[in-house]
């Protein structure tokens, strides 16, 4: 989508509800939609399109304070969501004690499920859900509560189940954002530049987690494209942080012995073990491609596609909201979400693998990191 358009959307955007205020206070005698959260765990992404969703809002003036911090040293949204609760006042009303985390836990997973609908069907004292992660948007999205549920940071909606095509939820009640064929465009970038014959690719084989790595998507393409896939898949989202690493660790430490290169899936691991994670593909010397983004090029893979800025997501969740507030129903609001994306690149893992970019690489970077953070593998 070109950035004047962009641009211009949200202006309009801006406008309407400025010229519905009139004064600071649009919510004034309108109804207020009472907001529940609910994710399958911590993750930083969710932290990030939290804080920006609600940043879009305030842009939009739909509530009066979204500045709302992201923590340091946690991925917890949990002190996120209190403090929305206390200081963004308007149109949306965080629920103070709307906000459910099942930790990664598939018992929680279940409970927070059940409690949730009775909620909703009993108390009735919730208008609208913010699901983030395919846990959570399978959960909400299953059931006809009769409330928007709002689908956030899931790999592929469409291939998850939680909604019907990138074009039609299937559902009245379901809004999820779709970027169609953006992990094909990956695959191709990475394969166009190496010309790897095997593709190492570490995953959970569970439902849940090959809609979060988007396997599919990647089978079809590694045959598309002659790849053979190496394969190596652990229980990965475990309520233990430090064992979903080490099952992590081993499929990496395998497939940096049997692959030409690395497509290292979504991960829930925190940030500063990521260094520790790119140990072993270095020192095999291979490619690595980090599906989620910039922010693990930062500390340690060698590249990945720039994704949008977390600002544009946020921004493009705000304007769905809106446009539910404003009375569409959420299968009435475009999921298509289409993004400018670039190259990022981490100079100091292409030069510990021997990989030296060539200038018509770099003339396509975007974000270029020349460190790897507390690396321990000198």
């Amino acid at each position: 989508m070109p950035e004047t358009f962009r641009i211009f959307r949200s202006l309009l955007f801006v406008l309407f509800f400025l010229t519905l205020a009139g004064s600071g206070h649009a919510w004034a005698g309108e109804k207020v939609w009472r907001v529940l959260y609910v994710e399958g765990g911590p993750f930083s992404n969710y932290q990030q399109t939290l804080a920006h969703t609600a940043r879009g809002l305030e842009k939009l003036g739909l509530i009066d304070n979204g500045q709302v911090a992201i923590p340091t040293g946690t991925e917890s949204t949990s002190a996120m969501w209190l403090w929305l609760a206390d200081h963004a006042k308007g149109r949306v009303k965080f629920l103070r004690d709307g906000h459910y985390s099942a930790e990664w836990d598939a018992v929680a997973r279940k409970s927070i499920r059940e409690a949730i609908i009775e909620r909703v069907r009993e108390r009735k004292d919730v208008d609208m859900i913010i699901a983030m992660g395919t846990w959570s948007g399978l959960d909400m999205s299953s059931e006809d509560l009769g409330i928007p549920v709002f689908s956030m940071s899931v790999t592929d909606a469409v291939s998850a189940g939680i909604v019907a095509s990138a074009e039609d939820s299937g559902k009245d009640n379901v809004h999820a954002q779709l970027e169609p064929g953006r992990f094909r465009r990956q695959i191709s970038m990475f394969h166009e530049i190496f010309h790897f014959k095997k593709l190492g690719v570490p995953f959970e084989d569970t439902p849940e987690g090959r809609n979060t790595a988007a396997m599919d998507e990647i089978e079809q393409t590694a045959k598309e494209l002659g790849i053979e896939l190496v394969l190596r898949s652990a229980p990965l989202d475990l309520p233990d942080p430090e064992a979903a690493f080490r099952n992590l660790m081993g499929c990496v430490t395998e497939l940096s012995q049997e692959a030409d290169a690395l497509y290292l899936t979504y991960t829930s691991t925190p940030m500063d073990k990521i260094p520790e994670l790119m140990v072993p593909v270095i020192n095999a010397g291979i490619p690595s491609f980090a599906q989620a983004g910039p922010q693990l090029v930062e500390y340690g893979v060698l590249m990945s596609l720039a994704q949008a800025s977390f600002a544009d997501i946020g921004q493009f969740e705000a304007e769905a909201i809106a446009a539910v507030i404003q009375g569409k129903k959420p299968r009435e609001v475009s999921q298509i979400f289409e993004p400018e994306l670039g190259l990022a690149i981490n100079l100091k893992t292409a030069m510990r693998i021997g990989w030296n970019p060539p200038l018509e690489i770099l003339a396509a970077v975007d974000e270029i990191y020349q460190q790897i953070p507390a690396a321990n593998h000198e």
